[in-house]
C-alpha cells in the first residue's frame, strides 16, 4: 500500500487496484526495461513517501483502505497504496515481487512454517527492537519468528479460531438447541437429516479444508493442547489411539455431510450454508464476514463440538487457534524506516480495534474487545479453552506438511480408500522425515 496525500474516497479507491498475474508480469517487464525505475515505493519532489502494501485478502480491500486512510491522516507525509491479489496466486506473485525491484514495501506474509522460505530468502528485515510484541500470546508470536534464528520478521495481524457455525433459525424450526453433549450433537444431526436438511456442510473436494473439519469435530477427541505437548516432546505420535480415534470421528460423521462430499468444493459448502440448505458448517473466524455478507438475514450462532466418546479423561470441548495474515518489511524497500513505522503501528490498539471492527477478524493485539458478539464468543472460547491448531502451528516446518498429509488422507478416507489407522500412520511416517521431537 502507498500512503499518499488525502484524496476523496472515490479517487482513492480508483488508484487501489487488484492485480492479476498478467498485470504483474507486464509491470515486471516494464521495470526490467526501464533504467530509471525506482521500485515499488517512491519519494516525490515534495519529500512525501509512497509505500506499497500487498495482501491476498481481496475481499477486505475496502476495509484496508479505510484503515490506511486513518494512518495517512496521522502521517501526512506518507501515502499507502494497497494492492490485493488472488489468494491462490499470491505466494508466487509475492516471491517474484520480493526478489525484484517492483515488490511491496510491506508484504502480507504467511505464518509459522510457511513463513520460513521467505525468511530464508533474506527478503524480510528483522524487526527485533523495532516492534514490541511483549505481552502477546506466545502461540501468536511464534507465527512471526524465524525457526532457525529466532528473530521476529513480522507483526501478526489476526488470531484465527475454528468452530462450528450453525443456522439458529433452522435449529429453532426443528426444535434443536446448540448441543452440550455428544449425544445431543448426534441427535441434532439425525433430526435435521430426517427433516431433509443437510446437517453439516463440508467441501471435501478441497482437501485443505479437511484438517479444519477434523479440528472442529474431533479436537477434544485427541486431547487438544495436552496431546500437542506430548507429540512435540516425543512422548506420543500420530499413531496414538486417541489420534486415530479422532480421525475416525470424521468418518463416522460423514453420513451427515453432503452426498458425494469429495466432489463438493468449499465454496459450494459455504453456499449450502448461506442458502440455508445446510444447518451447520465447520469453519474459521475468517469465514464469519463471508457468511454475514452472503445472507445478512440469517441468524448465525457458533458452538464448540462436545467431546466424542472415548476422549481422553478430562478432555473437554476446545477451540483451536493460530495466527495468520502477518505483515513484514521488505529488505528491498526504498523506505525501510517509514515501512517499519507503519508495521510498528500495526501493534497498536488503534489498529487492532479497526481490524476487529472493519475486517471482522480477531485482532492479534492483546486487549482488543470485538464489537461483533460472535467474534467475542470466539475470542472468549479460545481464551477459556483454546488449543493450538497443531498441524498448522507445529507441523508445517517441513515437507510433507502435516496439514497436507491429513487433508489428503481424510479425503481418501471419505472416498473409502483408507481407514483411520492408515491415514494416521501415513501422517506420522510423512512428518517424521523432518520433524524432531524436543525431548
Amino acid at each position: 500500500m502507498t500512503f499518499a496525500p488525502r484524496l476523496p474516497g472515490s479517487s482513492r479507491r480508483a488508484r487501489r487496484t487488484v492485480l492479476t498475474i498478467a498485470a504483474l508480469s507486464g509491470a515486471l517487464v516494464v521495470t526490467a526495461c526501464s533504467p530509471s525505475s525506482s521500485g515499488s515505493s517512491s519519494t516525490g519532489d515534495d519529500g512525501k513517501v509512497t509505500l506499497t502494501v500487498w495482501s491476498w485478502r481481496v475481499e477486505d480491500e475496502a476495509a484496508y483502505n479505510k484503515i490506511f486512510d486513518a494512518y495517512e491522516k496521522a502521517h501526512p507525509g506518507v501515502t499507502v497504496d494497497f494492492k490485493a491479489f488472488k489468494a491462490t496466486e499470491y505466494n508466487k506473485i509475492l516471491a517474484t515481487g520480493l526478489a525484484g525491484a517492483s515488490g511491496p514495501d510491506v508484504p502480507q506474509v504467511r505464518s509459522y512454517g510457511q513463513l520460513q522460505g521467505t525468511v530464508a530468502s533474506k527478503s524480510l528485515l528483522p524487526l527485533d527492537g523495532k516492534v514490541d510484541l511483549s505481552g502477546w500470546d506466545e502461540n501468536v508470536v511464534a507465527s512471526a519468528k524465524g525457526k532457525e534464528d529466532g528473530k521476529t520478521y513480522s507483526v501478526p495481524l489476526a488470531r484465527q479460531t475454528v468452530q462450528m457455525f450453525y443456522n439458529q433459525g433452522l435449529f429453532d424450526k426443528n426444535g434443536i438447541k446448540a448441543p452440550s453433549t455428544w449425544a445431543e450433537f448426534v441427535a441434532a444431526n439425525d433430526k435435521l437429516m430426517a427433516a431433509g436438511v443437510t446437517p453439516i456442510a463440508v467441501g471435501a473436494k478441497d482437501d485443505w479444508t479437511l484438517p479444519i473439519v477434523h479440528e472442529v469435530l474431533a479436537g477434544s477427541r485427541f486431547g487438544g493442547k495436552a496431546f500437542r505437548d506430548e507429540v512435540l516432546s516425543g512422548k506420543t505420535s500420530f499413531t496414538d489411539p486417541d489420534w486415530v480415534g479422532s480421525v475416525q470421528v470424521v468418518g463416522d460423521l460423514a453420513k451427515y455431510m453432503p452426498k458425494n462430499v469429495t466432489g463438493v468444493a468449499q465454496t459450494d459448502a459455504q453456499t449450502l450454508f448461506s442458502a440455508e440448505k445446510a444447518a451447520m458448517i465447520p469453519g474459521g473466524s475468517f469465514d464469519l464476514s463471508v457468511f454475514q455478507k452472503a445472507n445478512p438475514a440469517m441468524k448465525i450462532g457458533i458452538f464448540q463440538v462436545p467431546a466424542a466418546p472415548g476422549s481422553p479423561s478430562g478432555s473437554s470441548p476446545t477451540t483451536a487457534g493460530w495466527a495468520d495474515g502477518n505483515f513484514a518489511v521488505s529488505a528491498r524497500s526504498k523506505h525501510p524506516a517509514e515501512a517499519t513505522e507503519l508495521v510498528s503501528w500495526m501493534t497498536s490498539k488503534e489498529f487492532g480495534q479497526m481490524v476487529s471492527d472493519d475486517i471482522k477478524q480477531l485482532s492479534a493485539v492483546p486487549g482488543i474487545e470485538p464489537s461483533d458478539p460472535l467474534l467475542k464468543q470466539m475470542s472468549d472460547n479460545y481464551t477459556n479453552s483454546g488449543s493450538p491448531y497443531l498441524l498448522l502451528t507445529d507441523f508445517r516446518y517441513g515437507a510433507p506438511s502435516g496439514t497436507d498429509l491429513l487433508g489428503k488422507g481424510l479425503q481418501e478416507m471419505l472416498l473409502g480408500a483408507k481407514d483411520a489407522a492408515t491415514v494416521s500412520q501415513e501422517l506420522q511416517t510423512g512428518v517424521q522425515t523432518w520433524f524432531k521431537p524436543s525431548a
